[in-house]
């Protein structure tokens, strides 16, 4: 696995990923994103999605495609944190084949955590941003 990434997580992929073109669509990839994201903000940072006071929003997303992956292979993700601001984090994910090293793709998606009534920007908070901390590159 690549040392650059803090977290990593493996995420199978399913029969009904691939397309008509023989490989995992490129919609796949942001969800997978999404997935490894928020299943590091539960379990390892303290999100409480059901009755937390404040919900991280995705306010922007991209993916950049290396390679290509089909079913029934698994992604290997890595995740780190690029920017760590008051209110927004910046995370980059690595998408990788199963052995670890072969880049399938490079995303980014930026949370904005506001507050779960309001909607307004709150700051991040403890346990969560010193979590974030952890992953935050050089």
């Amino acid at each position: 696995m690549n040392a650059e990434y803090g977290y990593w997580q493996t995420v199978p992929t399913r029969w009904k990923d691939n397309d008509v073109y023989g490989h995992v669509n490129n919609a796949v990839h942001y969800s997978v994103m999404d997935t490894v994201i928020n299943t590091w903000l539960i379990r390892e940072a303290g999100l409480d999605i059901h009755h937390g006071s404040q919900i991280g929003l995705c306010v922007e997303s991209r993916c950049v495609y290396k390679g290509s992956i089909e079913f029934p292979e698994s992604f290997q993700v890595g995740l780190r944190i690029g920017h760590l601001g008051r209110s927004s984090v910046h995370y980059e994910v690595g998408l990788f084949r199963e052995d670890g090293k072969t880049l399938i793709a490079e995303g980014r998606f930026v949370h904005v955590f506001v507050d779960r009534a309001t909607r307004r920007p709150v700051e991040i908070g403890e346990p969560m941003r010193s979590a974030m901390k952890k992953l935050l590159t050089g």
